[in-house]
């Protein structure tokens, strides 16, 4: 028996859309699901035509530039939290405490307090959570966890992520809300380096302690024009106003396996757009991958080790969820489709009463470490978590 699932959006920007797109096409890979979803809300405070686009477009029914009207509706089972940081808590506790699943984008909440708050509800309230961590989908990405949990790469030696971006690059890019401490939160920990502290923690394993500093690079920007909120936004004529959280981290981690590790994430690095790759040594083999080639994982197994070479693993359908989306080897999937698995785990794990996916425990570990890393910073020593 089909379970009917209605879906409402908080922010209808590009990744609200994304959700929408998810939902749209979930049962188009995965028509035995057992769940079907249907867009019935979008709530957006922005007046530049999403809320038409919405109706005309996705067909939702109903739209609302008040966020509160959305979540208290009878015929809403799943609140998708899309907006900006500074709505994440309110939105999700709310949709929490009325009896709806969340599907909330990171870094969830503010600061780890507010992420806290959101499980909190989240649990009381028994309903079922997924959150952004859309790299972990990656079909390559799953195969090389299942490749060191098999034990193929031997012991973990030593691990790199990074997370670079340009979005932030341009000195004259508008003071958004992303750049204000009480909007925002951090800067680059939150968006980018949470993303890395995910996916390596689950191809690898917790981290027990790390060390970071941080840097912002541009210290001062330009004022938004009236309404402007995208990554690219261009400011204002008028007066600088002060930069208030991180353009950069650097952490070197120490895993509870007792394995090295460094973190990288810049959201101004010029020259590199989702920059975004893991690379891992073992004592018999290493592995890579790049966000940027995602339909890859580079190999370097079963040889001596000495003057071994690399070989590419070119994902097929046998490869993580592939299958579901292409019928045949070196056909790549996009980012929407890491979406699309997202949604389908959450729905499934909504049907089922058991988690599938990246839910709000994650997040909260990510938030620990994103805590840690800011007060390692301020305090230049060691944080263990």
């Amino acid at each position: 028996m089909t379970q009917h699932i209605n879906v409402g959006i908080v922010g209808f920007g590009w990744m609200g859309q994304v959700h929408a797109k998810a939902m749209t096409r979930v049962l188009q890979h995965y028509p035995d699901l057992g769940v079907t979803p249907r867009l019935v809300a979008v709530a957006d405070t922005a007046d530049d035509g999403r809320l038409d686009y919405a109706r005309n477009v996705f067909g939702a029914p109903f739209t609302s530039a008040d966020w509160r009207e959305l979540v208290v509706r009878d015929d809403v089972d799943l609140v998708c939290v899309a907006g900006p940081n500074f709505t994440h808590r309110d939105v999700a506790v709310a949709a929490a405490r009325a009896g709806k699943h969340v599907w909330v984008e990171k870094p969830a909440g503010r600061n780890l307090a507010e992420t806290e708050e959101i499980a909190a509800a989240i649990d009381a309230a028994g309903v079922s959570s997924a959150v952004g961590f859309n790299y972990r989908n990656a079909p390559a990405v799953e195969l090389a966890r299942d490749l060191i949990a098999s034990g193929r790469l031997g012991e973990v030696r030593h691990v790199r992520v990074q997370m670079l971006g340009d979005y932030c690059a341009h000195p004259d890019g508008a003071l958004t809300w992303r750049f204000v401490r009480e909007l925002a939160g951090s800067g680059v920990i939150g968006d980018l380096a949470s993303h890395g502290i995910d996916l390596v923690e689950y191809v690898v394993g917790p981290i027990d302690r790390l060390l970071a500093e941080t840097s912002t690079f541009i210290t001062e920007r330009p004022q938004a024009a009236g309404g402007a909120a995208s990554h690219f936004s261009r400011g204002s004529d008028g007066p600088r106003l002060p930069v208030e959280n991180e353009d950069h981290v650097l952490a070197l981690l120490r895993f509870a396996s007792g394995a090295p590790g460094t973190l990288e994430a810049s959201r101004a690095s010029v020259g590199e757009q989702n920059a975004y790759s893991l690379e891992i040594h073992g004592s018999t083999g290493a592995l890579s991958w790049d966000f940027r080639r995602m339909g890859e994982l580079r190999l370097c197994l079963d040889q001596d080790y000495q003057a071994a070479s690399w070989s590419t693993h070119i994902v097929g359908p046998a490869d993580g969820e592939s299958g579901a989306f292409q019928p045949d080897t070196a056909i790549p999937l996009s980012y929407d489709d890491l979406k699309v698995i997202e949604a389908k785990r959450l729905l499934a794990s909504i049907a089922s009463g058991k988690s599938e996916g990246a839910t709000i425990t994650d997040m909260v570990r990510a938030a620990r470490l994103a805590d840690a890393a800011l007060r390692s910073a301020a305090d230049q020593r060691w944080v263990t978590l």
